[in-house]
């Protein structure tokens, strides 16, 4: 492949009172429909998918976050995929946080939203090993209990094995810098906020300074054209599916109310916006970007 053709880092900064809130593209992942969606049939799926001009075989998007400021070390939220990504199309945070010009060793805490490996793939480097040497790891205490104890691994599907494994590589690999949590303030202004359903320790973050606010909703949508039109989609690999669904209808109208600016780990990129009502159900409203702001 040509440098012409290889794609650009995906990377946009945000002010946020007194800190910077940058977005770091991870790539895509695309499946069918009927692989993909849960809670509706696919027909209704891909119906959604091409009233909102995406294409009938969705793709979901993925982003990281990386959150600084004045004297404070910088912190990022989850890692992308890494080296568990499926496709080329993925395990592009390396790259979108080296042009930020902050090196990996300078990351001090990772916010961990969930153990998937689209989450948490990025914490290892092509040799296995930490990827932010110097960095803490945070993550709710029933995500840590759903994933990692021996037992849970022996009771997995053989299918969901994989999944389980890739959790216990990862988090052993901070051996010794991995803290829990159950929601409250868990760095400088950001605040867990747990969102169970997607998994048992699913979890967002509401990042503050001075008077702004952002609620980073991590998994609530994977799928833009399809869950805010219809909330009741969820997806095939939310482990608890009505939990999840109970969790995206509560937060998709508390946001539209309370007017709050949030984003979210598979928002088309730039990934951050606003959530209104409409005829029922939801639209997502990007925020403004302006350059330089």
């Amino acid at each position: 492949m040509s440098d012409g053709a290889k794609p650009l880092p995906g990377v946009l900064r945000w002010n946020l009172g007194d800190l910077t809130v940058t977005v770091l593209n991870d790539g895509w992942f695309q499946d069918a429909a009927e692989n993909l969606v849960a809670g509706i049939s696919a027909e209704e799926a891909i119906r959604l998918q091409e009233a909102g001009f995406r294409p009938s075989r969705p793709r979901i998007t993925l982003n990281a976050f990386l959150i600084t400021g004045a004297g404070r070390k910088p912190l990022l939220i989850d890692a992308g995929y890494g080296g568990f990504a499926p496709t080329d199309t993925l395990g592009r945070v390396p790259a979108a946080l080296a042009t930020t010009g902050i090196s990996p060793e300078e990351i001090e805490t990772v916010l961990v939203s969930h153990l998937h490996p689209d989450h948490v793939g990025g914490l290892l480097g092509d040799d296995g090993k930490a990827r932010f040497p110097n960095a803490e790891l945070v993550l709710h205490a029933d995500e840590a209990a759903h994933w990692l104890p021996d037992a849970a691994l022996a009771a997995a599907p053989d299918g969901a094995k994989a999944y389980f494994e890739n959790a216990r590589k990862v988090v052993s690999a901070y051996e010794g810098r991995v803290r829990e949590h159950r929601g409250g303030e868990i760095a400088l202004g950001i605040t867990a906020v747990p969102l169970p359903g997607h998994t048992p320790g699913h979890t967002g973050f509401r990042i503050t300074s001075g008077e702004r606010s952002l609620l980073m909703w991590t998994d609530i949508v994977h799928l833009p054209a399809i869950q805010f039109a219809n909330p009741e989609a969820g997806m095939g690999f939310d482990v608890d599916g009505d939990r999840a669904r109970e969790t995206r209808k509560r937060i998709l109208a508390q946001v539209a109310d309370e007017r709050t600016l949030i984003s979210g780990s598979h928002l088309e990129f730039p990934a951050i916006g606003y959530v209104v009502r409409e005829d029922g159900a939801y639209r997502f409203v990007p925020e403004l970007w302006v350059s330089g702001q």
